[in-house]
């Protein structure tokens, strides 16, 4: 499984930058990590990377915020979700199946009803080094998988230390 390390907040989002940069209609990313692992970080890079202007807010408290970019983005926190079933009354397909780019927060705790084919990243805190990231990449079906080549050639490119799986402030 692909991994990379960041070293700050920015960098994180920076990453998830270049993933928005990529992303096409109907692709769907899950995000898994503790409570401040870094997952709103992450999503408010891709978002960038999809053109959406304005602050980006973790949906905590309304579960989902929808955003216009270059794609619309469905920007879903499922922390507060008690139950799976919950998403039912949500509409959660046309998120999952629609014509922008889902991105669910907390996508764990729903692993039952998301898509057989989706991008889950794994994002965890690194006691060593203080903001340290480790991001894995797990791709679920060809599209995600050729996916995850592009972003580590767009994340690696002039990286002198992409071998080590590094990535932003300490890693170029």
């Amino acid at each position: 499984m692909p991994a990379l390390l960041t070293y700050a907040p920015e960098d994180t989002a920076e990453l998830g930058r270049k993933l928005g940069g990529l992303l096409l209609a109907g692709d769907l990313i899950c995000l898994i990590g503790e409570l401040g692992a870094g997952k709103t970080s992450f999503a408010q890079g891709v978002a960038r990377g999809l053109g959406v202007e304005g602050q980006v807010r973790s949906p905590s408290f309304t579960l989902i915020h929808e955003y216009y970019g270059r794609l619309p983005l469905y920007h879903l926190d499922l922390y507060r979700l008690n139950d799976p079933s919950e998403l039912e009354d949500l509409g959660y397909e046309e998120y999952f199946y629609g014509d922008g780019v889902a991105l669910v927060e907390w996508a764990d705790r729903v692993r039952e009803v998301l898509p057989e084919e989706r991008l889950e990243i794994y994002i965890d805190r690194l006691a060593e080094v203080e903001d340290c990231r480790k991001l894995k990449l797990a791709p679920r079906g060809e599209r995600y998988r050729r996916l995850v080549e592009e972003l580590m050639d767009v994340a690696c490119a002039g990286n002198r230390n992409c071998d080590t799986g590094c990535f932003g402030s300490r890693g170029i």
